[in-house]
């Protein structure tokens, strides 16, 4: 009789791998003069369909969402953390370098720079390889070390975890925003950095091509 190796089971302690989730796009972050700093998520591929949202971080260090359904406002406000959430239509569009965001209360329009060495190092990693979380854990160390307040990996809320692989980054030019129809005054640096989530967005206003990974909580 021939004995066959019964399989290995997997110990009933062990947890199942957390489901993951991808979202594909750029992210813009900018400082104003009134102290109003702005991120802007514009997703091209994501398990809720293309979408945009707005994050702002005002003086008082009040923090509101703009986000265009229920259901993607939930999502981010349940990774990040803000004071206010708002659901409201968030239209992109861009013509050559020139970036238009109406988000009412917010209007937005930035004009994109030329790419950098950042940009050009970041553009010769492989895209498959720049979406690995495993490449986000490797870039976590040196985006803190140059960019302050960077972060390429991190804990988020309702016990996720998040990686964000860059895969392109250019400086803005020049920058106006309105929020409830009052200037927010011109470009500034992201300073302070921004309290949403476990990083900031990188102090020179700039425009990053970017996976976003990220892993749900257990129950």
């Amino acid at each position: 009789m021939t004995w066959i190796p019964a399989r290995k089971r997997r110990p009933s302690s062990a947890r199942p791998p957390r489901p993951r989730l991808r979202f594909d796009g750029w992210i813009a972050g900018l400082g104003t003069t009134s102290g109003t700093r702005i991120v802007l998520g514009h997703w091209q591929r994501t398990p809720f369909g293309p979408f945009s949202d707005v994050m702002l971080e005002n003086a008082d260090g009040e923090r509101l969402l703009l986000a265009p359904t229920s259901e993607t406002a939930d999502f981010i406000s349940s990774t990040y953390t803000f004071d206010a959430v708002r659901v409201a239509p968030v239209e992109v569009s861009v013509t050559d370098d020139l970036w238009t965001v109406a988000a009412p209360p917010l209007d937005l329009r930035f004009v994109v720079g030329r790419r950098g060495p950042l940009g050009l190092m970041l553009r010769a990693v492989p895209a498959p390889v720049a979406r690995r979380p495993a490449w986000s854990a490797l870039t976590d160390y040196p985006a803190r070390v140059l960019l302050a307040g960077v972060r390429t990996r991190g804990s988020a809320g309702a016990g996720r975890r998040e990686w964000y692989g860059a895969q392109d980054v250019r400086h803005l030019r020049a920058a106006s925003a309105s929020f409830d129809g009052t200037d927010l005054g011109t470009m500034a640096p992201v300073t302070p950095p921004v309290r949403f989530g476990f990083a900031s967005a990188p102090r020179r206003p700039a425009l990053t091509r970017v996976t976003t990974t990220v892993a749900l909580g257990g129950t």
